[in-house]
Order: C-alpha cells, then sequence, then structure tokens
C-alpha cells in the first residue's frame, strides 16, 4: 500500500506524519515550528521530517499545507507575514521534487482544514462551504463543492483582514483578542490567560469570562453574517483551538448570525463545528495532493 508523508506548517507547531493510500493516518508527531528561524529554518525542518520517514517507508508523495499566502500551481509561498521572516519566495514544490524525485504539492493550510471538512468531516457533501479557523488570527477559505476558490491572485478569503468599524475581523474576534479582553478586565498580564482557562472560568460562572465571550461571539456573528451576504454558502464550519467549545459557543453566535443576517438567509444556513481537529491540515493536504496528481494525469491524457 502506497504510503504519503503529509506536513502541516504552523506558526506555532509543524504537525507531521504517514497517510496511507487510503487517507487513514498511521503515524504522527509534531515538532516547535520556531518561526522565528524564517523560512531557510523551517525547510530545514520540512527536510528532516522527509528523511526521517524515507529511512523507514518508500514514500510516494510529499503533502504539505502551510501558514501563510500559497500559490499552488507553482508550489511555492508567495506572502508571509512578520511573525515568520524570510519565508516568501520559499520554493518547497521545486526543492523537494529535486531532491527526493517524487511528487509534491502544497497547499495553504486553512484551504487545507476546509477540504478535510468537506471530504470526510463536519462539512461532509456540503456543496458550498465557508471554513474559518479562529486562533492567533482568522483564516478562512471557500470551497465549492471539494474545490478550493482561489481568486485571481490567490488570496481569496483572506477575511482577518475584512475591516469591521475601526478595525480588522480578527483584531475584534480572534482567540488573541479574547485573551487580551479577559487579562485586562482582571488587571492581569495576557500569559496568564488562555483559552482553556477563559471557559473553564466561564463554566464556573466567572462573569468577566462569559462577558468576554459574549462580545467575541458576537463579532463572529458580524463577521461571519458579512460574508454570508456575499458568497451564501450552504454550510459554515467552525475550527481552531477554542472551537472545541461547541457546547458553549454554538448558540451564541447561532444568535449573532440571526442578529446580523436576515432570518430567511440564516435560516438556511447550517452551522457547524471542526470535525478533524488538529490533524485537519494533514488530512486536507493529503487531499489536496491527490486531487492535484489526478488533475495532472488528466491534462497529459
Amino acid at each position: 500500500m502506497k504510503k504519503y508523508v503529509v506536513i502541516d506548517i504552523g506558526g506555532t507547531m509543524i504537525k507531521y506524519g504517514i497517510v496511507d493510500q487510503n487517507g487513514s493516518l498511521i503515524r504522527k508527531n509534531k515538532i516547535p515550528t520556531e518561526a522565528e528561524l524564517g523560512g531557510p529554518g523551517i525547510l530545514s525542518k520540512v527536510i528532516k521530517i522527509i528523511d526521517e520517514y524515507q529511512d523507514i517507508y518508500l514514500l510516494s508523495g510529499i503533502c504539505l499545507s502551510s501558514a501563510g499566502m500559497v500559490d499552488s500551481e507553482k508550489g511555492e509561498i508567495f506572502y508571509s507575514g512578520p511573525s515568520i521572516p524570510n519565508y516568501a519566495g520559499t520554493e518547497y514544490k521545486k526543492i523537494l521534487e529535486k531532491r527526493y524525485s517524487i511528487p509534491c504539492e502544497i497547499e495553504n493550510d486553512v484551504n487545507c482544514a476546509g477540504i478535510a471538512e468537506v471530504i470526510s468531516g463536519s462539512a461532509k457533501g456540503s456543496r458550498s462551504t465557508l471554513c474559518l479557523t479562529i486562533g492567533t488570527g482568522i483564516g478562512g477559505c471557500f470551497l465549492i463543492d471539494s474545490e478550493v476558490f482561489h481568486g485571481y491572485s490567490n488570496s481569496a478569503c483572506e477575511v482577518g483582514y475584512l475591516p469591521m468599524g475601526q478595525a480588522s475581523f480578527q483584531e475584534l474576534a480572534s482567540t488573541t483578542t479574547l485573551v487580551k479582553n479577559v487579562a485586562k478586565t482582571h488587571g492581569d498580564s495576557s500569559i496568564e490567560w488562555d483559552g482553556y482557562r477563559i471557559f473553564e472560568e466561564a463554566k464556573a460562572g466567572n462573569q468577566k469570562c462569559i462577558d468576554a465571550i459574549d462580545q467575541m461571539s458576537d463579532f463572529l456573528g458580524q463577521g461571519i453574517a458579512t460574508i454570508c451576504y456575499v458568497i451564501n454558502p450552504q454550510t459554515v464550519v467552525l475550527g481552531g483551538g477554542i472551537m472545541v467549545q461547541e457546547v458553549f459557543l454554538k448558540n451564541r453566535i447561532e444568535r449573532a448570525l440571526y442578529k446580523y443576517l436576515l432570518p430567511t438567509i440564516a435560516e438556511k444556513i447550517n452551522l457547524t463545528f471542526a470535525h478533524h481537529g488538529n490533524d485537519a491540515g494533514m488530512l486536507g493536504a493529503f487531499y489536496h495532493f491527490m486531487n492535484r496528481q489526478r488533475s495532472l494525469k488528466e491534462c497529459r491524457r
């Protein structure tokens, strides 16, 4: 059975493993990204991972998911924020195919998460899907059937930058902002709080935490509604660390969605939460790889 190495490069962690040809994740691990080392440092980590697995398995392909803006046709990073210096211009496909003589494909990490949810997760069978990842910032992708809509210059659905009054969507509704707001109301440093603690305190009745979550949920509803007025998706999938708190969040976000969307639109949208969790990027990278390779074969006929 064929084996594929899958690598999900995030701003904090690199998650990696082996997927078989049936899409089963048979091995997985993770290491710190150490983003401050920049593009060359990350590339060397990716090469080390592939070398490690090549000693164990006969690899049939390299499937990458990465933070930053990705040109999936060229297989390279064309834009990255300051958190990963010297990352733009990293030519993963060219470098890795030359080194290992096997196919390599790369796609943006949020796009990969969306692909995974549409093919085998919470949005399976959905004809049009908006997938949002709420974390340090807010990432998004839009899929028609299981195909990512990339836009003219491969930057569609960069919704975190969406202007909402005096700030952007991610400046108002990300986990980072939630943590900052809770720390401020308690007179603490942000380092003393994280998403897990905030929700545990809220469940225990901490009103300041509840109020901050309510505010975040309202901003999420407002941002999602704005996007839905434009693309009218069948399904909205919410992922990211704090979205494991579905029981606490779903009703709050749905109320906000109905507040900002016309009821006739809101009632037709299926709001759901990500199924694949931390494996979404790796699985999506595999699905993207298989789709690209299938398309290339068809083009050669």
